[in-house]
């Protein structure tokens, strides 16, 4: 089912032009974010050494340049979300695109492997307020029942953005050095910020381009969903959430996804660069196969989870697929079937993405929201520098790669079990509850 016939099944066929106006400018930025964040992943295997030993970086080292991102990466969560509920989402979001565009081309003219440690840290603090803000917007322009469609189709800038980065950056690498290449990429954000100002608003009552019609189907629905939910103790905000059991639950399920995500994304360039020996172009090439298997995963997972709201299983069989796939290709050592199971892995890895986001907008209240959202993604994502991190550390230690792929099925299949144990549809068929 399209977007535009759910919507007009919500509330009619005058209330789809926000998944035109909202979504699609949220795609293309995100997107920028994600080849700014991944781009490294197609670099790393082109930097061996420098004249004069500048910089030199070993398998772990390579891991630290990819995990570092999501230390930083923590730190703007809960302010982003906070900011983008109490002040503006995007104003909040249009500034860190500048911010970040900036670091992204700083990450061009590092000296040292400590420089690039920098760099990379600090384009994840600018990046981590984004993505909690994005989700605090899409909560104001969409109901429950379009949630997970709507995080979806949003996330899909994912593996849409690996689909474009990974050949992109592999034809630049033919043309350039690596360090122009970073330079390059880290531009678009400073221009698609003036677009992003220009088009999108806080709110339908924010929009002129909104129908009074949509306007008062989202506003009525985001009423409905609220009157719902379950009354909060207190005054809400970000304590509420530190000291909601259900949220902590999510922390832990979302770390041991991204854990395996990011060992997963970060490392694949150079699994593949392995596997083919091929040209920076042709690694960019077969890279990008995955994603687009990913990307039809993701819309057609967020489709079934919103007409059954059914979560959990969303959520926990994508994930024991991709922990199964990881596994199986530390087994078999056959080029074709091996970038099969790629393309299985990245499909298990993406779809729970709107299903998971759906989880907590059913569950908690506005006022607990924003936090909510900051807090799950801050510590959840430094399973994003455990899992690049592991993979080379493990395989400078034992000499093994296969040992940090076998480390991140495991955790995976641990985040799919989380999920089994903690969370559970409830009967009503808006909402989500997760046992505390």
């Amino acid at each position: 089912m399209s977007a535009t016939t759910s919507v007009s099944q919500g509330g009619g066929a005058k209330t789809s032009r926000r998944w035109y106006y909202v979504i699609p400018v949220a795609v293309v930025m995100y997107m920028l974010a994600y080849l700014d964040r991944t781009n490294t992943a197609m670099i790393l295997p082109y930097i061996t050494s420098e004249s004069g030993g500048k910089i030199v970086l070993t398998e772990a080292d390579k891991g630290l340049v990819s995990g570092i991102f999501f230390v930083g990466y923590m730190f703007l969560q809960i302010p982003g979300a906070i900011l983008a509920e109490r002040w503006s989402a995007k104003k909040t979001v249009g500034i860190l695109m500048v911010l970040w565009g900036l670091a992204a081309m700083a990450c061009s003219i590092v000296q040292s492997n400590g420089q690039f440690y920098v760099a990379r840290f600090i384009l994840g603090v600018f990046e981590g307020g984004v993505w909690p803000a994005v989700l605090v917007l899409l909560a104001s322009w969409f109901p429950l029942k379009e949630r997970a469609r709507a995080n979806s189709l949003w996330m899909c800038c994912l593996p849409l953005s690996s689909v474009f980065i990974s050949p992109i950056t592999g034809v630049l690498l033919n043309h350039f050095s690596w360090r122009m290449v970073l330079f390059l990429e880290g531009i678009p954000p400073l221009i698609w910020a003036i677009v992003w100002m220009l088009v999108v608003a806080d709110r339908p009552r924010n929009a002129k381009w909104v129908s009074a019609e949509e306007r008062h189907y989202v506003e009525t629905s985001l009423a409905a969903d609220e009157a719902a939910k379950p009354q909060i103790e207190g005054k809400g905000g970000y304590l509420s959430a530190v000291r909601n059991g259900r949220v902590w639950f999510l922390i832990l399920i979302y770390f041991c996804w991204m854990a395996g995500f990011y060992g997963y994304t970060l490392w694949l360039p150079t699994v593949v660069k392995g596997i083919t020996g091929g040209s920076a172009s042709s690694v960019g090439w077969l890279t990008a196969i995955p994603y687009v298997f990913a990307m039809a995963a993701m819309l057609a997972n967020s489709t079934w989870s919103d007409k059954t709201a059914n979560r959990r299983n969303a959520v926990a069989f994508p994930l024991l697929l991709g922990a199964a796939a990881m596994l199986a290709g530390q087994l078999v050592h056959a080029p074709i079937l091996n970038l099969v199971l790629l393309v299985v892995m990245a499909m298990g890895i993406y779809a729970p993405y709107g299903p998971f986001w759906a989880i907590p907008a059913g569950m908690l209240r506005i006022e607990v929201l924003a936090g909510g959202l900051g807090l799950i993604n801050a510590l959840g994502n430094l399973g994003g520098f455990l899992g690049p991190y592991a993979v080379g550390w493990l395989s400078d230690k034992t000499g093994n790669p296969s040992v940090g792929y076998f480390a991140l099925a495991g955790v995976l299949t641990l985040g799919a079990v989380l999920t089994w144990l903690f969370v559970k549809p409830t009967e009503n068929r808006a909402q989500l509850s997760v046992k505390a």
